[in-house]
Protein backbone atom coordinates (compact mmCIF):
# COMPACT_ATOMS: atom_id res chain seq x y z
CA UNK A 1 0.00 0.00 0.00
CA UNK A 2 1.70 3.16 -1.25
CA UNK A 3 0.31 6.01 0.88
CA UNK A 4 0.42 9.49 -0.65
CA UNK A 5 -2.42 11.99 -0.08
CA UNK A 6 -4.53 9.40 1.75
CA UNK A 7 -2.95 9.12 5.20
CA UNK A 8 -5.71 7.24 6.98
CA UNK A 9 -7.04 3.71 7.50
CA UNK A 10 -10.82 4.30 7.47
CA UNK A 11 -12.83 4.70 4.25
CA UNK A 12 -9.81 3.75 2.18
CA UNK A 13 -10.76 1.57 -0.83
CA UNK A 14 -7.15 1.12 -1.98
CA UNK A 15 -6.08 -0.09 1.45
CA UNK A 16 -9.11 -2.40 1.65
CA UNK A 17 -8.14 -3.91 -1.71
CA UNK A 18 -4.54 -4.36 -0.60
CA UNK A 19 -5.62 -5.98 2.67
CA UNK A 20 -7.84 -8.41 0.74
CA UNK A 21 -4.88 -9.40 -1.43
CA UNK A 22 -2.60 -10.51 1.41
CA UNK A 23 0.07 -9.19 3.75
CA UNK A 24 0.42 -5.43 3.43
CA UNK A 25 3.53 -3.31 3.19
CA UNK A 26 2.52 0.16 4.31
CA UNK A 27 4.87 2.57 2.52
CA UNK A 28 5.37 6.33 2.36
CA UNK A 29 8.11 7.75 0.14
CA UNK A 30 9.95 10.90 1.18
CA UNK A 31 10.14 12.64 -2.20
CA UNK A 32 12.33 15.72 -2.53
CA UNK A 33 10.50 16.91 -5.67
CA UNK A 34 7.23 17.15 -3.78
CA UNK A 35 8.81 18.67 -0.69
CA UNK A 36 10.46 21.39 -2.77
CA UNK A 37 7.28 23.47 -2.51
CA UNK A 38 6.51 22.62 1.11
CA UNK A 39 7.18 25.17 3.83
CA UNK A 40 7.66 24.45 7.55
CA UNK A 41 3.97 24.57 8.50
CA UNK A 42 2.87 21.98 5.95
CA UNK A 43 5.97 19.83 6.49
CA UNK A 44 5.31 19.68 10.22
CA UNK A 45 1.66 18.83 9.62
CA UNK A 46 2.68 16.01 7.27
CA UNK A 47 5.15 14.79 9.90
CA UNK A 48 2.29 14.62 12.43
CA UNK A 49 0.04 12.79 9.95
CA UNK A 50 2.71 10.16 9.35
CA UNK A 51 3.41 9.81 13.07
CA UNK A 52 -0.29 9.20 13.66
CA UNK A 53 -0.46 6.70 10.79
CA UNK A 54 2.58 4.82 12.11
CA UNK A 55 0.87 4.54 15.47
CA UNK A 56 -2.35 3.31 13.84
CA UNK A 57 -0.37 0.59 12.01
CA UNK A 58 1.38 -0.50 15.21
CA UNK A 59 4.58 1.18 13.98
CA UNK A 60 4.58 -0.89 10.79
CA UNK A 61 4.42 2.05 8.36
CA UNK A 62 7.69 2.19 6.41
CA UNK A 63 9.22 5.50 5.32
CA UNK A 64 11.91 5.41 2.65
CA UNK A 65 13.63 8.23 0.77
CA UNK A 66 14.56 8.28 -2.89
CA UNK A 67 13.12 8.19 -6.40
CA UNK A 68 9.66 6.62 -6.31
CA UNK A 69 10.30 3.83 -8.82
CA UNK A 70 13.57 2.79 -7.18
CA UNK A 71 12.12 2.76 -3.66
CA UNK A 72 9.11 0.72 -4.78
CA UNK A 73 11.25 -1.77 -6.68
CA UNK A 74 13.56 -2.18 -3.71
CA UNK A 75 10.81 -2.73 -1.18
CA UNK A 76 8.97 -5.16 -3.45
CA UNK A 77 12.16 -7.21 -3.68
CA UNK A 78 12.58 -7.13 0.11
CA UNK A 79 8.99 -8.04 0.91
CA UNK A 80 8.12 -10.22 -2.05
CA UNK A 81 5.22 -7.97 -3.00
CA UNK A 82 3.91 -8.42 -6.54
CA UNK A 83 1.27 -5.68 -6.51
CA UNK A 84 1.39 -2.06 -5.48
CA UNK A 85 -1.91 -0.44 -4.49
CA UNK A 86 -2.41 3.33 -4.37
CA UNK A 87 -5.14 5.93 -4.49
CA UNK A 88 -5.14 7.57 -7.91
CA UNK A 89 -3.56 11.02 -8.03
CA UNK A 90 -5.07 13.36 -10.62
CA UNK A 91 -2.73 16.34 -10.26
CA UNK A 92 -0.28 16.93 -13.15
CA UNK A 93 2.82 15.81 -11.28
CA UNK A 94 1.09 12.78 -9.81
CA UNK A 95 -0.19 11.58 -13.17
CA UNK A 96 3.28 11.82 -14.73
CA UNK A 97 4.85 10.09 -11.76
CA UNK A 98 2.35 7.23 -11.72
CA UNK A 99 2.77 6.57 -15.43
CA UNK A 100 6.54 6.34 -14.98
CA UNK A 101 6.22 4.14 -11.89
CA UNK A 102 3.75 1.78 -13.59
CA UNK A 103 6.17 1.26 -16.47
CA UNK A 104 9.15 0.67 -14.15
CA UNK A 105 7.23 -1.82 -12.01
CA UNK A 106 5.80 -3.64 -15.03
CA UNK A 107 9.35 -4.28 -16.23
CA UNK A 108 9.80 -6.38 -13.09
CA UNK A 109 6.44 -8.10 -13.28
CA UNK A 110 4.82 -5.92 -10.62
CA UNK A 111 1.43 -4.28 -11.14
CA UNK A 112 0.42 -0.80 -10.00
CA UNK A 113 -3.27 -0.73 -9.14
CA UNK A 114 -4.76 2.76 -8.79
CA UNK A 115 -8.04 2.68 -6.90
CA UNK A 116 -10.50 5.44 -5.94
CA UNK A 117 -9.47 9.12 -5.76
CA UNK A 118 -9.12 11.88 -3.20
CA UNK A 119 -12.51 13.31 -4.22
CA UNK A 120 -16.16 12.39 -4.04
CA UNK A 121 -16.27 12.51 -7.84
CA UNK A 122 -13.13 11.51 -9.73
CA UNK A 123 -11.66 14.44 -11.68
CA UNK A 124 -12.39 14.12 -15.38
CA UNK A 125 -15.58 12.14 -14.93
CA UNK A 126 -18.10 15.01 -15.09
CA UNK A 127 -18.77 16.12 -18.66
CA UNK A 128 -21.51 18.13 -20.31
CA UNK A 129 -23.85 16.83 -23.01
CA UNK A 130 -21.24 17.43 -25.72
CA UNK A 131 -18.69 15.32 -23.86
CA UNK A 132 -16.51 18.25 -22.86
CA UNK A 133 -15.66 19.52 -19.36
CA UNK A 134 -17.68 22.23 -17.67
CA UNK A 135 -16.19 25.72 -17.57
CA UNK A 136 -18.74 27.19 -15.18
CA UNK A 137 -19.00 26.11 -11.54
CA UNK A 138 -22.80 26.26 -11.24
CA UNK A 139 -23.27 23.87 -14.16
CA UNK A 140 -20.60 21.54 -12.76
CA UNK A 141 -22.29 21.58 -9.37
CA UNK A 142 -25.69 20.63 -10.77
CA UNK A 143 -24.18 17.38 -12.04
CA UNK A 144 -21.97 16.91 -8.97
CA UNK A 145 -25.04 17.17 -6.73
CA UNK A 146 -26.53 14.14 -8.45
CA UNK A 147 -23.81 11.88 -7.09
CA UNK A 148 -24.84 10.18 -3.87
CA UNK A 149 -22.50 10.05 -0.91
CA UNK A 150 -21.75 6.39 -0.20
CA UNK A 151 -21.50 5.09 3.33
CA UNK A 152 -17.84 5.42 4.38
CA UNK A 153 -15.96 2.15 4.73
CA UNK A 154 -14.67 0.98 8.12
CA UNK A 155 -11.02 0.27 8.82
CA UNK A 156 -10.16 -3.12 7.26
CA UNK A 157 -10.02 -5.74 9.97
CA UNK A 158 -7.16 -8.12 10.56
CA UNK A 159 -4.53 -6.43 8.39
CA UNK A 160 -1.24 -8.34 8.48
CA UNK A 161 1.42 -5.65 8.26
CA UNK A 162 4.89 -6.32 6.87
CA UNK A 163 7.68 -4.74 8.89
CA UNK A 164 10.91 -3.37 7.53
CA UNK A 165 13.61 -0.79 8.01
CA UNK A 166 12.18 2.73 8.13
CA UNK A 167 13.10 6.37 8.46
CA UNK A 168 11.41 8.41 11.18
CA UNK A 169 8.62 10.81 10.18
CA UNK A 170 10.83 13.69 11.33
CA UNK A 171 12.82 13.16 8.11
CA UNK A 172 10.04 15.08 6.34
CA UNK A 173 10.92 18.28 8.21
CA UNK A 174 14.65 17.77 7.70
CA UNK A 175 14.32 17.42 3.93
CA UNK A 176 11.79 20.25 3.58
CA UNK A 177 14.09 22.62 5.46
CA UNK A 178 16.63 22.35 2.63
CA UNK A 179 14.15 23.25 -0.12
CA UNK A 180 13.36 26.94 0.52
CA UNK A 181 12.90 28.92 -2.74
CA UNK A 182 15.54 31.61 -3.30
CA UNK A 183 12.83 34.09 -4.31
CA UNK A 184 11.65 34.25 -0.70
CA UNK A 185 15.00 35.46 0.64
CA UNK A 186 14.62 37.97 3.48
CA UNK A 187 11.09 36.84 4.33
CA UNK A 188 10.02 34.90 7.41
CA UNK A 189 8.43 31.47 7.12
CA UNK A 190 5.09 30.57 8.61
CA UNK A 191 5.21 28.99 12.05
CA UNK A 192 5.14 25.21 12.32
CA UNK A 193 3.33 23.13 14.89
CA UNK A 194 0.19 25.28 15.07
CA UNK A 195 -2.04 22.64 13.44
CA UNK A 196 -2.28 19.08 14.72
CA UNK A 197 -2.27 16.39 12.04
CA UNK A 198 -3.43 12.80 11.72
CA UNK A 199 -6.56 10.74 11.16
CA UNK A 200 -7.58 10.82 14.82
CA UNK A 201 -7.31 14.63 14.87
CA UNK A 202 -9.25 14.92 11.60
CA UNK A 203 -12.08 13.00 13.19
CA UNK A 204 -12.06 15.35 16.17
CA UNK A 205 -12.14 18.41 13.91
CA UNK A 206 -15.07 17.02 11.93
CA UNK A 207 -16.98 16.03 15.07
CA UNK A 208 -16.48 19.55 16.39
CA UNK A 209 -17.65 21.23 13.20
CA UNK A 210 -20.60 19.04 12.16
CA UNK A 211 -23.00 20.30 14.88
CA UNK A 212 -22.24 23.90 13.80
CA UNK A 213 -22.65 23.46 10.06
CA UNK A 214 -26.22 24.76 9.98
CA UNK A 215 -24.95 28.29 10.70
CA UNK A 216 -22.11 28.08 8.19
CA UNK A 217 -23.82 30.20 5.54
CA UNK A 218 -24.31 33.09 7.98
CA UNK A 219 -20.88 33.29 9.62
CA UNK A 220 -18.36 31.76 7.23
CA UNK A 221 -17.31 35.20 5.93
CA UNK A 222 -16.52 36.66 9.35
CA UNK A 223 -12.78 36.21 9.98
CA UNK A 224 -13.08 37.39 13.56
CA UNK A 225 -15.10 34.28 14.40
CA UNK A 226 -13.47 30.87 14.17
CA UNK A 227 -16.45 29.20 12.53
CA UNK A 228 -14.98 27.65 9.39
CA UNK A 229 -14.44 23.90 9.37
CA UNK A 230 -10.60 23.91 9.52
CA UNK A 231 -10.74 20.64 7.59
CA UNK A 232 -8.65 21.94 4.67
CA UNK A 233 -5.30 20.49 5.84
CA UNK A 234 -6.94 17.12 6.53
CA UNK A 235 -8.55 16.99 3.10
CA UNK A 236 -5.19 18.01 1.61
CA UNK A 237 -3.41 14.99 3.11
CA UNK A 238 -6.36 12.64 3.12
CA UNK A 239 -6.50 12.07 6.86
CA UNK A 240 -10.21 12.30 6.09
CA UNK A 241 -12.07 11.84 2.80
CA UNK A 242 -14.78 14.16 1.39
CA UNK A 243 -17.18 11.20 1.62
CA UNK A 244 -16.73 11.14 5.38
CA UNK A 245 -17.11 14.90 5.65
CA UNK A 246 -20.27 15.07 3.55
CA UNK A 247 -21.78 12.05 5.29
CA UNK A 248 -21.31 13.81 8.63
CA UNK A 249 -22.51 17.28 7.61
CA UNK A 250 -25.46 16.20 5.48
CA UNK A 251 -27.57 18.29 3.13
CA UNK A 252 -30.37 19.37 5.42
CA UNK A 253 -29.98 23.12 5.86
CA UNK A 254 -28.81 26.25 4.09
CA UNK A 255 -25.58 26.05 6.06
CA UNK A 256 -24.84 22.45 5.13
CA UNK A 257 -25.62 23.11 1.47
CA UNK A 258 -23.28 26.12 1.38
CA UNK A 259 -20.59 24.03 3.05
CA UNK A 260 -21.11 21.27 0.46
CA UNK A 261 -20.64 23.96 -2.18
CA UNK A 262 -17.17 24.67 -0.77
CA UNK A 263 -16.31 20.98 -1.07
CA UNK A 264 -17.61 21.10 -4.64
CA UNK A 265 -15.40 24.12 -5.48
CA UNK A 266 -12.42 22.00 -4.40
CA UNK A 267 -13.54 19.24 -6.76
CA UNK A 268 -14.29 21.68 -9.58
CA UNK A 269 -10.77 23.08 -9.41
CA UNK A 270 -9.31 19.56 -9.41
CA UNK A 271 -11.39 18.81 -12.49
CA UNK A 272 -10.21 21.99 -14.24
CA UNK A 273 -6.59 21.09 -13.50
CA UNK A 274 -7.14 17.55 -14.75
CA UNK A 275 -8.24 18.90 -18.13
CA UNK A 276 -5.76 21.80 -18.16
CA UNK A 277 -2.60 20.66 -16.36
CA UNK A 278 -0.62 23.65 -17.59
CA UNK A 279 -2.94 25.93 -15.60
CA UNK A 280 -0.60 25.43 -12.67
CA UNK A 281 1.44 28.26 -14.19
CA UNK A 282 -0.39 29.44 -17.34
CA UNK A 283 -3.40 31.76 -17.55
CA UNK A 284 -6.47 29.74 -18.49
CA UNK A 285 -7.74 32.83 -20.28
CA UNK A 286 -4.88 33.55 -22.64
CA UNK A 287 -6.42 36.93 -23.49
CA UNK A 288 -5.20 38.07 -20.07
CA UNK A 289 -1.57 37.38 -21.02
CA UNK A 290 -1.40 40.94 -22.33
CA UNK A 291 -2.13 42.47 -18.92
CA UNK A 292 0.89 44.52 -17.86
CA UNK A 293 2.38 43.67 -14.46
CA UNK A 294 5.21 45.33 -12.57
CA UNK A 295 8.62 43.65 -12.38
CA UNK A 296 12.07 44.50 -11.10
CA UNK A 297 13.50 45.50 -7.74
CA UNK A 298 10.70 47.92 -6.87
CA UNK A 299 8.05 45.28 -7.60
CA UNK A 300 9.90 42.72 -5.50
CA UNK A 301 10.07 45.13 -2.57
CA UNK A 302 6.32 45.72 -2.83
CA UNK A 303 5.83 41.96 -2.78
CA UNK A 304 7.92 41.70 0.39
CA UNK A 305 5.93 44.43 2.14
CA UNK A 306 2.75 42.56 1.25
CA UNK A 307 4.18 39.21 2.40
CA UNK A 308 5.31 40.65 5.74
CA UNK A 309 1.91 42.25 6.38
CA UNK A 310 3.21 45.81 6.24
CA UNK A 311 1.00 47.38 3.57
CA UNK A 312 -0.73 49.81 5.92
CA UNK A 313 -4.14 48.31 5.07
CA UNK A 314 -5.27 46.56 8.27
CA UNK A 315 -7.39 43.72 6.85
CA UNK A 316 -4.69 42.85 4.31
CA UNK A 317 -1.95 42.98 6.93
CA UNK A 318 -3.96 40.93 9.42
CA UNK A 319 -4.40 38.22 6.81
CA UNK A 320 -0.74 38.13 5.84
CA UNK A 321 0.30 38.01 9.47
CA UNK A 322 -2.18 35.23 10.19
CA UNK A 323 -0.52 33.31 7.37
CA UNK A 324 2.86 33.72 9.05
CA UNK A 325 1.59 32.97 12.55
CA UNK A 326 -0.63 30.01 11.69
CA UNK A 327 0.24 28.78 8.21
CA UNK A 328 -3.42 29.41 7.42
CA UNK A 329 -5.69 32.29 6.44
CA UNK A 330 -9.45 32.81 6.51
CA UNK A 331 -10.92 32.30 3.04
CA UNK A 332 -12.57 35.71 2.77
CA UNK A 333 -9.26 37.35 3.64
CA UNK A 334 -7.42 35.16 1.11
CA UNK A 335 -9.50 36.80 -1.60
CA UNK A 336 -8.89 40.30 -0.26
CA UNK A 337 -5.12 39.85 0.08
CA UNK A 338 -4.88 38.28 -3.38
CA UNK A 339 -6.89 41.08 -4.95
CA UNK A 340 -4.63 43.64 -3.26
CA UNK A 341 -1.46 42.03 -4.65
CA UNK A 342 -2.84 41.73 -8.17
CA UNK A 343 -4.93 44.85 -8.61
CA UNK A 344 -3.49 47.38 -6.19
CA UNK A 345 0.18 46.41 -6.38
CA UNK A 346 -0.03 45.24 -10.03
CA UNK A 347 2.03 42.09 -9.45
CA UNK A 348 1.81 38.71 -11.16
CA UNK A 349 -0.68 36.37 -9.50
CA UNK A 350 1.92 33.59 -9.69
CA UNK A 351 4.10 35.42 -7.15
CA UNK A 352 1.32 35.36 -4.60
CA UNK A 353 0.27 31.82 -5.43
CA UNK A 354 3.82 30.65 -4.84
CA UNK A 355 4.00 32.40 -1.46
CA UNK A 356 0.66 30.96 -0.37
CA UNK A 357 1.60 27.48 -1.57
CA UNK A 358 4.82 27.62 0.40
CA UNK A 359 3.23 28.77 3.65
CA UNK A 360 -0.28 27.29 3.74
CA UNK A 361 -0.68 24.14 5.80
CA UNK A 362 -3.62 23.27 3.52
CA UNK A 363 -1.72 24.21 0.35
CA UNK A 364 -3.33 22.21 -2.46
CA UNK A 365 -2.04 22.88 -5.96
CA UNK A 366 -5.43 22.83 -7.73
CA UNK A 367 -7.32 24.92 -5.17
CA UNK A 368 -4.44 27.34 -4.66
CA UNK A 369 -3.58 28.06 -8.28
CA UNK A 370 -7.17 28.29 -9.44
CA UNK A 371 -8.19 30.35 -6.45
CA UNK A 372 -5.55 32.86 -7.48
CA UNK A 373 -6.60 32.67 -11.13
CA UNK A 374 -10.19 33.31 -10.01
CA UNK A 375 -9.17 36.52 -8.26
CA UNK A 376 -6.88 37.54 -11.13
CA UNK A 377 -9.68 37.15 -13.67
CA UNK A 378 -7.52 34.71 -15.65
CA UNK A 379 -9.19 31.42 -14.73
CA UNK A 380 -12.31 29.50 -15.60
CA UNK A 381 -15.53 31.00 -14.22
CA UNK A 382 -13.30 33.65 -12.68
CA UNK A 383 -14.21 36.87 -10.95
CA UNK A 384 -14.00 39.64 -13.57
CA UNK A 385 -10.73 41.54 -13.37
CA UNK A 386 -12.60 44.79 -12.92
CA UNK A 387 -14.00 43.48 -9.64
CA UNK A 388 -11.48 45.06 -7.28
CA UNK A 389 -11.92 44.35 -3.57
CA UNK A 390 -11.74 47.54 -1.52
CA UNK A 391 -9.75 46.39 1.54
CA UNK A 392 -11.26 49.03 3.82
CA UNK A 393 -14.87 48.36 2.85
CA UNK A 394 -14.25 44.62 3.15
CA UNK A 395 -12.92 45.18 6.69
CA UNK A 396 -15.91 47.33 7.64
CA UNK A 397 -18.34 44.74 6.30
CA UNK A 398 -16.79 41.52 7.56
CA UNK A 399 -14.80 42.64 10.62
CA UNK A 400 -16.88 45.59 11.84
CA UNK A 401 -15.70 45.39 15.44
CA UNK A 402 -12.05 44.93 14.50
CA UNK A 403 -11.86 41.54 16.21
CA UNK A 404 -9.73 39.98 13.48
CA UNK A 405 -7.54 43.04 12.99
CA UNK A 406 -6.90 43.32 16.75
CA UNK A 407 -5.95 39.66 16.94
CA UNK A 408 -3.17 39.86 14.38
CA UNK A 409 -2.01 43.47 14.46
CA UNK A 410 -0.78 44.29 17.98
CA UNK A 411 -0.02 47.89 16.95
CA UNK A 412 -3.77 48.44 16.59
CA UNK A 413 -5.04 46.64 19.70
CA UNK A 414 -5.69 49.92 21.50
CA UNK A 415 -7.32 51.49 18.44
CA UNK A 416 -11.09 50.93 18.39
CA UNK A 417 -13.21 50.14 15.36
CA UNK A 418 -13.91 51.58 12.89
CA UNK A 419 -10.69 53.61 13.14
CA UNK A 420 -8.51 50.48 13.32
CA UNK A 421 -9.97 49.35 9.97
CA UNK A 422 -8.85 52.46 8.09
CA UNK A 423 -5.65 52.77 6.05
CA UNK A 424 -2.78 53.33 8.46
CA UNK A 425 -5.13 52.62 11.36
CA UNK A 426 -6.54 56.13 11.12
CA UNK A 427 -5.56 59.58 9.92
CA UNK A 428 -3.41 62.38 11.29
CA UNK A 429 -2.70 62.39 15.01
CA UNK A 430 -5.01 59.42 15.52
CA UNK A 431 -2.78 57.09 13.50
CA UNK A 432 -0.74 54.74 15.73
CA UNK A 433 2.93 55.61 15.21
CA UNK A 434 4.05 51.97 15.28
CA UNK A 435 1.76 50.85 12.44
CA UNK A 436 2.90 51.40 8.81
CA UNK A 437 1.42 54.20 6.76
CA UNK A 438 -0.44 53.03 3.64
CA UNK A 439 2.08 51.95 1.01
CA UNK A 440 -0.25 53.02 -1.82
CA UNK A 441 -3.42 54.98 -2.47
CA UNK A 442 -5.96 52.19 -3.06
CA UNK A 443 -8.37 54.41 -5.02
CA UNK A 444 -5.64 55.60 -7.38
CA UNK A 445 -4.27 52.09 -7.92
CA UNK A 446 -7.77 50.80 -8.69
CA UNK A 447 -7.95 53.36 -11.49
CA UNK A 448 -4.53 52.21 -12.68
CA UNK A 449 -5.65 48.56 -12.62
CA UNK A 450 -8.68 49.32 -14.78
CA UNK A 451 -6.50 51.34 -17.17
CA UNK A 452 -4.19 48.36 -17.56
CA UNK A 453 -7.20 46.13 -18.25
CA UNK A 454 -8.36 48.51 -21.01
CA UNK A 455 -4.82 48.51 -22.40
CA UNK A 456 -4.76 44.69 -22.45
CA UNK A 457 -8.10 44.60 -24.28
CA UNK A 458 -6.68 46.86 -26.98
CA UNK A 459 -3.72 44.49 -27.43
CA UNK A 460 -5.92 41.51 -27.98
Amino acid sequence: MWFRRDLRLADHPALSAAASAGRVVGLFIVNRDILSGTGPARAHFLHECLTDLRSATDEALVLREGPDSEVLQDICRESGATSVFATADHAPYGRRRDAAVAAALAAEGITLQLIDSNYLVTPGSILNKTGTPFKVFTAFRRVWDQFSVPTPLPVPSGIEWWRGESLLPSRICEVAATQRPVFFGGLPDSASGVHRGGESIAREVLDNFAPRVDAYDEIRNLPGRDETSRLGPHLRFGTIHPRQVLAATGDYSDGSRVFASEICWREFYADVMFHHPDSVHVNLQSSMDALRVDVGASAEEKFRQWARGETGYPLVDAGMRQLLEEGWMHNRVRMVTASFLIKHLHLDWRWGARWFMWNLVDGDIASNQHGWQWTAGTGTDASPYYRVFNPTLQAERFDPHGTYVHRFIPELVATPAPQCLQPGGGEGLLRPASYPAPMIDAAAERVEALARLAEAKEVR
